[in-house]
């Protein structure tokens, strides 16, 4: 898969350093370079790029500007990159995938270019799904009918939970995707996020988080802890009927008698 990539910057040397740090991610081809938003615009419909990498401060349209005007089309993913933080929360409020401060760190970009694989990664197996449905609608009608029944149900019981969470901890803004989310220890009205390779802090109770989580994935195990069942490798047996959930990351767990039954509903 060929990410394609325009770059977008009023700063020459700023295109030069990220075109530089790209170089190193083999699926990333830059098809163009432009110097303002005005250029951007013309550029992103001509060439109908996968992801662009976009600067916010710039003389005329700046980039929340190039955004709002792509509205009439179906816009690439974009990544804003900035030397001024006081603008994330705008950035994610436009749906941006993440959000980059100058000078870009080798590491930080490599997250960056993973966040959008993953984001291509689905929206192309949506379209391969919405062509398997046009197929099965012309040779197979009855089938086809049965998986949007199936499709509507599933959809109806899932969009009703987040897919991000913003978490303001250490006066950054991160965008969580609770997929990556392994599991989530209470502390008061402190919440511990932890994603395997991160531990995040957010202000909300227990009952709360509960809610805006999708239950057939998040099962409280614990008085104070929740976990995604997803990432779930073994469960080992412990005294007193409790057990221990092993997860992705090699963390235990210690699931209480309380709610070793609801647990077991889901971990086989």
């Amino acid at each position: 898969m060929t990410i394609r990539t325009i770059l977008v910057d009023d700063e020459s040397l700023a295109i030069q350093g990220l075109e530089l740090r790209l170089q190193e991610h083999e699926d990333v081809e830059i098809i163009d370079k432009c110097s303002n938003g005005r250029e951007a615009i013309r550029s992103i419909k001509t060439h109908k790029p996968d992801l662009v990498f976009l600067d916010i401060q710039m003389p005329g349209f700046d980039g929340f500007s190039v955004v709002q005007g792509l509205m009439e089309v179906e816009p690439p993913l974009f990544v804003f990159v900035t030397a001024y933080s006081d603008h994330a929360i705008r950035a994610f409020e436009a749906q941006a995938v993440d959000y980059l401060m100058k000078p870009v760190e080798p590491a930080r970009l490599a997250d960056t270019i993973e966040r959008v694989r993953q984001r291509l990664s689905e929206k192309r197996g949506v379209e391969e799904v919405e062509k398997l449905k046009e197929v099965l609608a012309e040779v197979a009608p009855d089938t086809a009918d049965e998986m949007a029944a199936s499709a509507t149900d599933g959809e109806m019981a899932s969009s009703r939970f987040e897919k991000l969470i913003n978490i303001k901890d250490r006066g950054q803004i991160f965008r969580v995707d609770v997929d990556t989310i392994e599991r989530i220890d209470a502390a008061g009205d402190y919440m511990c996020i932890y994603t395997g390779d991160n531990t995040l802090i957010l202000r909300e109770t227990m009952k709360d988080l509960e809610k805006r989580l999708d239950p057939r994935r998040f099962q409280r195990v614990h008085r104070s802890t929740i976990v995604n069942l997803d990432l779930v490798r073994q469960v080992k047996p412990h005294t007193n009927g409790e057990c221990f959930l092993v997860l992705d990351s090699g963390a235990q767990v210690k699931v209480s008698r309380s709610y070793r039954d609801v647990v077991a509903r889901f971990v086989h």
